[in-house]
């Protein structure tokens, strides 16, 4: 939305001075040249600088850090960050007593949104309803949340 100010300025002040100076006219329509300016150039780095969340093509370690931060926000509850701390765990193959690996040391990139859609149909195949429907959440909040910056906070 465009505002005109020096309309608004001159309706504002109409009764008290007359018609507004060549001088209060520059300053006017310099203010909204310089307010215009910024305000492009904010939009300009706003699209270039923001990170978004991309659920198809994430690491362990930047779902682990989404979803705590979603957590500590209070945007989601533990138990519906429960399938997204799951699918961040890194379980080794052959067991052992190590338990999952840390997230941080895997650079490699999934398609979690790929993986809730597996594991739903998983849990269709073995009328597994509790998973099914904990992960058919995941999905719903995956897809409310795609493309949305991270680590900008909204609130103000």
């Amino acid at each position: 939305m465009k505002i005109d100010t020096a309309m608004a300025l001159r309706h504002l002040y109409a009764s008290e001075t007359g018609p507004l100076s060549s001088a209060v006219r520059d300053n006017v329509a310099s203010f909204s040249a310089a307010l215009s300016t910024a305000s492009a150039g904010a939009s300009r780095s706003n699209a270039q600088g923001a990170k978004q969340t991309d659920f198809t093509s994430m690491t362990r370690k930047e779902m682990q850090e989404w979803s705590n931060d979603q957590i500590r926000s209070g945007k989601m509850s533990l138990d519906d960050g429960r399938p997204f701390m799951a699918m961040a765990m890194k379980i080794p193959v052959s067991g052992g007593t190590g338990g999952a690996l840390q997230a941080s040391s895997d650079g490699e990139r999934f398609d979690f949104t790929q993986q809730a859609r597996a594991g739903i149909e998983g849990a269709l195949s073995r009328n597994d309803d509790v998973t099914r429907k904990m992960l058919e959440s995941a999905m719903k909040i995956m897809q409310r949340y795609q493309g949305e910056p991270i680590g900008v906070d909204t609130r103000a």
